[in-house]
């Protein structure tokens, strides 16, 4: 949060202002979204759409406040459409995001999976992060550990993961540092906050580092 009008540039981003909470963070936590030419809201998850954006934390409970109380109508000064699935629409766009991403960095050399290449990145410390199935077995993902200093994503399915990886599913998945990791942790994060499964603030169960 800026200081004394310090700029909100800082090494973690441009800043701004939850619609909901009125919390103001970096803008790779928070959903931005638009008003369509139908006076209907959208969501902008990559931030590109033209026009006023408001924000709101990518967190469920936050998101479905706004829509609760109409808190988007406050926020574009005008009387607004609210989708009724919005923010299940949000969370496919965000999930949709992390795929993409991941596949990027598949084809970037930037990403493996499966068990034995998992192993043998986090050896060799060529890991960064560490991704598995939120529907894999227990015991096996109980045999990887997570890279030192490194972060852990524990959310995504092993549908999901497989369609990043070209396969039917996927268990064990991991990022090398640098390259697309940074930007897959983020929106990984926000589909986290979004998704019924954490609820709310016991989100930070999957999500750890060591």
């Amino acid at each position: 949060m800026s200081r004394g009008g310090a700029s909100k540039d800082r090494a973690d981003g441009p800043e701004r202002k939850c619609l909901a909470t009125g919390e103001v963070q970096p803008k790779h936590g928070l959903v931005r979204f638009v008003m369509g030419p139908d006076g209907q809201v959208v969501p902008d998850v990559l931030g590109k759409l033209p026009g006023r954006g408001v924000y709101v934390a990518a967190d469920r409970a936050a998101l479905e406040l706004a829509v609760k109380k109409k808190l988007f109508t406050r926020g574009f000064k005008t009387q607004v459409q609210v989708p009724d699935d919005l923010v299940d629409e949000v969370e496919r766009q965000i999930q949709q995001r992390v795929i993409n991403l991941l596949s990027l960095a598949r084809k970037s050399g930037d990403a493996v999976a499966g068990y034995e290449k998992v192993k043998d990145w986090l050896q060799k410390e060529d890991a960064q992060v560490l991704i598995q199935a939120v529907d894999g077995s227990g015991r096996g993902k109980s045999k990887l550990s997570t890279p030192h200093f490194g972060t852990y994503i524990g959310w995504l399915t092993a549908d999901e993961l497989g369609t990043a990886f070209g396969r039917q599913t996927v268990i064990h998945a991991a990022l090398a540092s640098g390259g697309l990791s940074k930007r897959v942790v983020e929106e990984a994060q926000r589909l986290q906050g979004v998704r019924n499964t954490m609820g709310g603030k016991g989100r930070t169960e999957g999500y750890r580092t060591s």
